[in-house]
């Protein structure tokens, strides 16, 4: 399969089954995810591999920093959690919202690549997301932030993913607006 059609075959799966890759399968992936354009190399990011036990903790955190008094069952739906996070790096060249970004597309590309090798794959978030209790319990530094979770997941046998509305190029793709001549 070529890139362009793992790119245009790619969904997101909200439903998953009970198995995910090994580690060592993704640490494969993530060595090709890496690979994204980041600007002086800072490579800006860390991802934490959640299964089992993992995933309760984190549900606990959520309950914790939603004010619920049973845990989330979020975390569950998936047997591996893959939490996305911007690790920045201190640079007078590539702000933060760049080094944002290449952990984001590491990330995505990190979900293609799942996708392409037959696992369900959603990027969840949510609004706890960067806060407290959920930061303590991936053990973030001061100077990183949680972007989300990718979920991941055997694709469900015999379901087929959504429908996604097809993305119309020319209204995105623009050109410089032209120079407007000077009134004399």
């Amino acid at each position: 399969m070529s890139a362009l059609e793992a790119v245009r075959a790619r969904q997101s799966w909200s439903r998953v089954e009970d198995s995910a890759p090994t580690r060592e399968e993704l640490l494969t992936f993530v060595a090709a995810a890496g690979r994204v354009a980041d600007h002086s190399s800072l490579r800006p990011w860390r991802l934490i591999e959640l299964r089992g036990a993992d995933r309760e903790v984190l549900g606990a955190a959520i309950a914790k920093a939603q004010g619920d008094k049973s845990p989330s069952t979020k975390p569950l739906r998936a047997p591996l959690l893959i939490a996305v996070v911007a690790s920045y790096r201190k640079s007078d060249k590539v702000p933060h919202w760049e080094q944002e970004a290449v952990a984001s597309g590491v990330a995505h590309t990190l979900s293609l690549l799942l996708d392409e090798a037959g696992w369900g794959v959603i990027w969840r978030t949510g609004h706890y997301t960067r806060t407290k209790p959920v930061a303590k319990a991936h053990g973030l530094d001061k100077n990183e932030e949680l972007l989300g979770w990718l979920y991941v997941g055997r694709k469900p046998a015999g379901r087929k993913p959504g429908r996604r509305k097809a993305v119309d190029a020319r209204k995105l793709v623009t050109r410089m607006p032209k120079k407007k001549a000077k009134k004399k």
